[in-house]
């Protein structure tokens, strides 16, 4: 079956195209430009467009081979070119959830899904690190890049398939896991669930659907764990967990003489792409986009601050999504404690409600309850010499974004 993925280059749609290529599908692909997966498309030979999707590189690969089956990525809008000529051409057309699921029963996994607001990429790939290194064959799929292996794959071996379920555009619902993982649940995503109560809504409907749970107050108690931050510690008992569930599944009678086994695995664990990620030396970057995950992701950095002797803690805050910053702006009041310097970017415009105005960093700061000063910034030249005096200055610097200051970032420090 030939399968055309319209959006390739993203974390979300990405991974799965790896994992259908492995799985014995003929992928191909398209994007608007490179993204954090396309290095890693091209290293398994799949063939991709980078540029205007006008719909011709599909016409293309659809009159010289057939495309059967077109995945879309959710911000892809309902008139975009690829998707009009895929209806035209009678193509199978679906977002990534429909084919997923596909895949999943035409392998016979057992999904082992990771859903939640905050800690479910950090969760998902701790659960894959420790089957890597208890050699227990696992397909799987995480939505950001791994420094230690690809972001999507199918083992041929694997009875399992750990999934990071996102809750975004109800996507986690197409599942029946034979497992789930719930890592927190904060309300969010205001543009798909209008109120809270719709989104524990969605969070319920989920649990339904799954033949067992694990949430973070059933996570077994794990003493082993020597992680730093408690959010980080926090996800690495849920991961113990289902590690734990699937090793019983298995028949593996020996969960006690492989609990020291596990926790070395999890405290070796050398984190995700974009998940306090370590760029150089007392510089790290982190997805933390909401106020929730802000405060968990600063109490784990100031605690590497205190331990590591550092001079301080500096934090650069890029919200994402004027929308969700007007339901939860009020939220950032306490979630700044513990940093020396506050450096507050514009906000990342996506998927935006026009009718509302755009709030700006001073917005922000004037509702802040600390004794650290803020002050708005740009990713500039200027800004880039002030973060690299303090660098010098032995402060430890933490970025959180889900939006471009993330690559900023990297020019500036990664070696």
């Amino acid at each position: 079956m030939n399968i055309y993925f319209s959006g390739i280059s993203g974390t979300g749609i990405g991974p799965l195209a790896e994992m259908a290529h492995d799985a014995g599908f003929t992928v191909f692909g398209s994007d608007q430009q490179s993204g954090a997966i396309t290095s890693e498309l091209r290293q398994k030979g799949i063939e991709l467009s980078i540029g205007l999707q006008d719909g011709e590189f599909l016409r293309h690969k659809h009159t010289s081979v057939g495309i059967d089956w077109l995945v879309y990525t959710s911000s892809l809008p309902n008139n975009h070119p690829e998707l009009r000529l895929a209806r035209q051409l009678g193509i199978k057309t679906t977002k990534r959830d429909d084919f997923l699921a596909h895949l999943i029963s035409e392998k016979n996994l057992k999904l082992v899904a990771v859903a939640g607001t905050h800690g479910k990429t950090t969760t998902t790939a701790m659960i894959i690190w420790v089957c890597a290194q208890l050699g227990l064959p696992v397909s799987y799929i995480v939505g950001s890049t791994l420094s230690w292996g690809p972001s999507g794959k199918y083992d041929q071996g694997s009875q399992f398939f750990v999934y990071e379920a996102d809750e975004y555009d109800r996507n986690f619902l197409k599942f029946h896991p034979w497992l789930s993982i719930i890592t927190t649940e904060t309300y969010d995503h205001p543009d798909i669930y209008p109120t809270p109560t719709d989104y524990h809504a969605a969070f319920d409907q989920f649990r339904s659907q799954s033949r067992k749970v694990i949430a973070a107050a059933g996570a077994l108690p794990v003493p082993g764990i020597s992680l730093p931050g408690e959010f980080r510690r926090h996800d690495a008992r849920l991961a113990f967990s289902a590690v734990s569930e699937m090793l019983q599944d298995l028949g593996d009678t020996s969960l006690d003489a492989k609990s020291p086994e596990i926790f070395a695995a999890l405290n070796a664990f050398p984190g995700a792409g974009r998940r306090f990620e370590r760029l150089a030396s007392g510089v790290y970057t982190d997805y933390a986009h909401h106020p929730e995950e802000v405060a968990a992701t600063i109490k784990m950095a100031r605690e590497l601050a205190d331990t590591g002797g550092y001079r301080g803690l500096v934090a650069i805050y890029e919200p994402h999504q004027n929308s969700r910053q007007h339901q939860v702006k009020d939220d950032y009041h306490h979630a700044f404690a513990g940093t020396d310097q506050i450096f507050w970017l514009p906000t990342y415009l996506t998927r935006e409600d026009e009718s509302l105005p755009t709030l700006a960093p001073a917005d922000f700061i004037a509702n802040l309850s600390t004794n650290a000063p803020a002050e708005p910034a740009q990713t500039n030249n200027k800004f880039a010499r002030k973060l690299k005096k303090l660098h010098s200055q032995n402060y430890l610097i933490l970025l959180m974004t889900a939006g471009p200051a993330d690559a900023w970032l990297r020019q500036i420090f990664e070696k």
